[in-house]
């Protein structure tokens, strides 16, 4: 039997750029009532050194904030147009260890954190740590480099700003449902390409009796949901292992397309932090990215954001070969990166 594509995918996770920049429903401010409670659920575990780690929801109680967010994510992250940014946490006046509680906490609502890399670092520091972009084992989010767009490994990626860069370090997201729906009325049979399994590099974190590699398409049909999954530095970096499998021209042909619509101004849309501005992000309707940057000279003034990995409540069903990925599909309990040896905890440094 051949492949059928799915049909031409409407609503609102359809989005093109300029359209979403020309509005701000996806901005959500809080105000000195909620900003309240959540500086009040942070004191008291922050005041006692908490292993942030094993926040819960019943231990950063947020009675007004809490049912309001797990709302709004649901109905436009997770169902909606695939994003929304929080604005107006105190950053300014927090020590390290308070924003990072109170971000954790922020989280507990919405999902479980996950492990985001092979260290068991379920809270991430998005920072230049001067690492060589081009070592295949190095994370471009350790760089100051631009990441090009891609999705992490969860349902939900959430950042929170703690500073900015002198210049650059915008976040640049856009709609993988758009760019479907673009590669279907011009490329169809590239499109179908990208339903097919494709290596992509684990770049060195490789859990116990997997590849270096996942092979998983970049398109899944499922249950008649879209769901992307994609980086293309890292399935260009999976040819380095000879047993991966090769693309072949037509492919490379299909991601370049798929590239050149992501980076198209007409689909693609960049936002400006703040410090306090959390960005919560669908990593299966969206793709993220982030411009390169410039620190300013002091250490202590370089650019710093928090990061989650969250398995939502209430997410979409995956397809089980993302379980090669995501350890899991069960909602909930999916996703993270976790290698022999992992332990989970939250560190408050960069490292």
């Amino acid at each position: 039997m051949s492949f059928v594509l799915p049909p031409e995918q409407t609503g609102p996770a359809a989005w093109y750029g300029p359209d979403v920049a020309s509005r701000d429903d996806w901005l959500m401010t809080l105000d000195a009532g909620e900003v309240a409670e959540v500086e009040r659920a942070t004191k008291a575990l922050a005041g006692r050194d908490a292993d942030i780690a094993a926040i819960t929801a019943a231990d950063f109680p947020l009675p007004t904030l809490g049912p309001k967010l797990q709302a709004r994510v649901r109905g436009e992250v997770l169902d909606g147009r695939g994003f929304l940014m929080l604005r107006g946490l105190p950053v300014g006046r927090w020590s390290i260890r308070e924003a990072a509680t109170a971000f954790f906490g922020l989280g507990s609502h919405l999902g479980s954190a996950r492990s985001q890399n092979g260290k068991g670092h379920v809270l991430g520091h998005v920072k230049d740590l001067g690492l060589d972009v081009h070592d295949p084992n190095v994370r471009i989010y350790q760089t100051s480099e631009r990441q090009t767009y891609h999705t992490d490994s969860c349902d939900i990626v959430g950042l929170l700003c703690l500073k900015t860069a002198k210049s650059g370090g915008l976040s640049a997201l856009v709609s993988s449902t758009t760019i479907f729906n673009e590669m279907r009325r011009r490329r169809p049979d590239l499109l179908e390409l990208l339903f097919q399994p494709v290596a992509t590099d684990r770049r060195g974190e490789v859990p116990a009796g997997q590849k270096p590699w996942f092979e998983i398409p970049v398109f899944n049909w499922y249950e008649g949901r879209l769901t992307a999954i994609y980086q293309r530095q890292y399935i260009d970096s999976a040819q380095r292992f000879p047993e991966a499998p090769r693309l072949t021209p037509q492919q490379v042909e299909a991601l370049d397309l798929f590239d050149a619509l992501a980076n198209d101004p007409a689909l693609n849309i960049f936002i400006g932090f703040q410090p306090g501005d959390v960005q919560l992000v669908h990593n299966h309707t969206l793709l993220h990215d982030r411009t390169g940057f410039e620190n300013w000279p002091e250490p202590e003034r370089h650019r710093h954001l928090l990061r989650l990995w969250l398995a939502a409540d209430g997410a979409r069903p995956l397809p089980p070969v993302f379980a090669q990925r995501y350890g899991s599909v069960t909602v909930g309990d999916r996703g993270g990166i976790i290698v022999t040896g992992t332990r989970l905890h939250a560190p408050l440094e960069a490292v």
